[in-house]
């Protein structure tokens, strides 16, 4: 494993972390036993940044984490989410920051949350109560580092200038890179950024399935990049990343995170995955080399992303 610091004053971390969404929530069935191995094997294989949230199975996610990494706790960094209501509103007011932070701290049976992140920016509530509300819960103890999702550079300057915001989750892959936009922010302000859903939410695995094949549990189903026309246009350009990774003798889904890793030395993806197989593959991706040439073929196949939008309208996450 290679290592990277998250933020000026943040953690050093693996490049490569553990989102652990699809543990829960999203992807079909699942076996909690398996995820718990596959989250022990990541660390032995030397990841140490693990991502949960409150709104991943509210709770029973972090469980699952906090079960997994109980005999190595001190030695990785445990990052969780504040800020989404059961029906997918958004409520960021103090009173409810301080009781998920306390929430998942018994979840995931641990004294200190590594990195608390808001989830969704809350237009009701200003932005430095967010911040200032977190920076009470450092002070406290329960916290180390601040962290935002899904913001646009107004609301991060504005966090920052009450408490310093270690580092920005937001999706970021050859699939999808708006976000790119924010980097020279967040590199003035020595803020990191953590990469979800760096796979293309499994388009970027070469394990594709149409929309209709999957678990009616599964947001693939719906998701835009599925849809006719979409799924079509997307395959097509898997068809031709996958050519280029096997001339690098790699997988599509090590040149996808290949390329993540190589657009900034500030920039760590969270593929999440529930085999320890697959979990290795993305882990080899540490050690592909991209040349210039790669990378300028890369966006060739992409000149500007995949097909379809991230999130159906209704989930569609708005910077402000």
């Amino acid at each position: 494993m290679k290592y990277r610091k998250l933020g000026k004053d943040g953690p050093v971390v693996s490049a490569i972390g553990y989102g652990a969404m699809g543990v829960s929530i999203a992807y079909g069935s699942s076996d909690d036993a398996q995820s718990v191995e596959t989250i022990k094997h990541a660390y032995e294989r030397g990841v140490t940044l693990f991502d949960t949230a409150e709104m991943y199975g509210w709770g029973e996610n972090e469980k699952i984490v906090g079960e997994a990494v109980k005999g190595f706790r001190d030695d990785i960094v445990i990052a969780t989410k504040f800020g989404f209501t059961h029906d997918f509103g958004t409520d960021s007011r103090p009173d409810h920051i301080r009781e998920v932070a306390d929430n998942s701290l018994r979840n995931l049976g641990i004294e200190q949350i590594d990195i608390l992140y808001q989830h969704r920016v809350d237009p009701n509530v200003p932005i430095e109560d967010v911040a200032g509300t977190v920076r009470d819960l450092i002070e406290a103890g329960k916290v180390k580092y601040f962290g935002l999702s899904e913001a646009g550079a107004a609301t991060i300057r504005r966090a920052h200038a009450v408490q310093p915001v270690t580092a920005l989750q937001t999706e970021y892959s050859v699939f999808e890179r708006e976000v790119e936009s924010l980097l020279p922010t967040l590199r003035e302000l020595g803020i990191g950024f953590v990469a979800y859903s760096p796979l293309g939410r499994g388009f970027l695995t070469g394990a594709v399935k149409p929309a209709a094949e999957y678990e009616s549990n599964d947001m693939r189903r719906f998701d835009p990049r599925w849809q006719p026309g979409n799924f079509e246009r997307n395959m097509e350009a898997v068809r031709q990343l996958t050519e280029l990774a096997r001339a690098k003798r790699a997988t599509v889904s090590q040149l996808a995170l290949a390329w993540l890793l190589a657009q900034g030395d500030d920039i760590v993806p969270i593929p999440g995955t529930r085999r320890k197989d697959r979990l290795d593959e993305n882990i080899a991706s540490v050690d592909l080399d991209l040349t210039p040439e790669d990378l300028a073929r890369i966006v060739e196949i992409l000149p500007d992303g995949g097909a379809g939008a991230r999130y159906v309208p209704s989930m569609l996450p708005t910077w402000i």
